[in-house]
C-alpha cells in the first residue's frame, strides 16, 4: 500500500508587479527566500533568473499582475513555488510560446522556455482575454 503524500506549505507571500522596479523587488524577494531555504548559489541564480523572466512577462504582456511565493515541504523534500498571475490578454498558443525564439513582443523569445529549463516543474494556465497563471517549482537537492 502506497504511503499518502504529506505536503506542508507555508503562508503565501506576494509582490505586486506594476512597474520595472517591481521586477527588481520580486527578484530580491525570491533571492532572499531561496537563500533562506538553503539553495546553493547556482540554484538561487536559476530561481531568480526564472522569476525575473516571468515577472517581466507579466509587466510587458499584461501591464500588471502579482507574483506569489511559498515554501513547499513534501515527504521531507523542501522547495519553493512561485506563481505569476495576470489579467492580460492570455497566451493564444502555449505550445508555440514554449518554443525557443518565438516572441510576440519582438524579444528573443527566451522567457517561458528559458524559465522552464531553470526549474524542476512548470505549469501554464491561460485563457484568452482573461489572463495567465504560470507556476514554477524548484526542489532543494540534498
Amino acid at each position: 500500500m502506497q504511503q499518502p503524500v504529506q505536503q506542508k506549505t507555508e503562508a503565501t507571500r506576494s509582490v505586486v508587479i506594476e512597474s520595472e522596479s517591481d521586477i527588481v523587488t520580486a527578484r530580491k524577494a525570491v533571492r532572499d527566500v531561496a537563500e533562506a531555504l538553503g539553495f546553493g548559489i547556482t540554484d538561487v541564480t536559476r530561481i531568480v533568473t526564472a522569476a525575473s523572466e516571468l515577472a517581466r512577462n507579466v509587466f510587458i504582456y499584461a501591464g500588471s499582475g502579482i507574483m506569489q511565493w511559498r515554501r513547499l515541504s513534501t515527504n521531507g523534500a523542501v522547495g519553493i513555488e512561485l506563481k505569476f498571475e495576470d489579467n492580460g490578454p492570455g497566451i493564444t498558443n502555449i505550445e508555440q510560446a514554449m518554443e525557443g525564439g518565438y516572441s510576440t513582443s519582438g524579444g528573443l523569445g527566451l522567457g517561458l522556455p528559458g524559465a522552464k529549463r531553470l526549474v524542476d516543474e512548470m505549469e501554464i494556465n491561460s485563457q484568452i482575454g482573461k489572463g495567465t497563471i504560470v507556476t514554477i517549482r524548484k526542489w532543494l537537492k540534498r
